[in-house]
């Protein structure tokens, strides 16, 4: 029996639920300033935004991904969830918050606790969280914050 392949709107609970099914990796794809797309495997989760209070799919990137800068050129994101035959995906604007990039009210201490927050929405663990926050610091992470606007998907 194949599954039915049609696509039909969903809403940001059920990707946070279906994220949970396994574990956070999904593709991301951005476009690239020549509009060529660029896809990576990501671990995310879905979480408030820390300014809006909008549940959307997070997740923390290096500082010097491709990806970043193309959200900075003002590139979409989509994050593409696939659980054995059955997918969801997410698009929109995404926002940055990261070392360089604090907007008012995320000061260094929010920020470290935001990295851990994302990290473990994607089901992240961790045995020592002292060295995890020195590493998200000294490589300068970014966390990524897409917030949508479509949610397609099928069962």
């Amino acid at each position: 029996m194949s599954p039915r392949s049609y696509r039909r709107l969903v809403d940001i609970e059920e990707v946070r639920a279906y994220l949970a099914k396994e574990n956070g990796l999904a593709i991301v794809s951005t476009t690239q300033a020549d509009g060529r797309v660029l896809s990576s495997v990501v671990n995310c989760g879905v979480i408030n935004h820390p300014i809006t209070g909008v549940p959307c799919v997070a997740f923390v990137s290096a500082a010097g991904a491709a990806r970043l800068s193309h959200v900075r050129r003002g590139s979409q994101a989509t994050i593409a969830i696939r659980r054995d035959w059955t997918w969801r995906s997410v698009t929109g604007p995404a926002d940055l918050i990261g070392p360089g990039a604090l907007p008012d009210g995320i000061d260094a201490e929010a920020l470290r606790l935001l990295m851990r927050e994302v990290f473990q929405a994607a089901g992240g663990t961790h045995d020592d969280f002292d060295e995890y926050d020195r590493v998200m610091a000294n490589e300068e992470r970014v966390a990524v914050f897409v917030v949508p606007e479509r949610i397609l998907g099928n069962y």
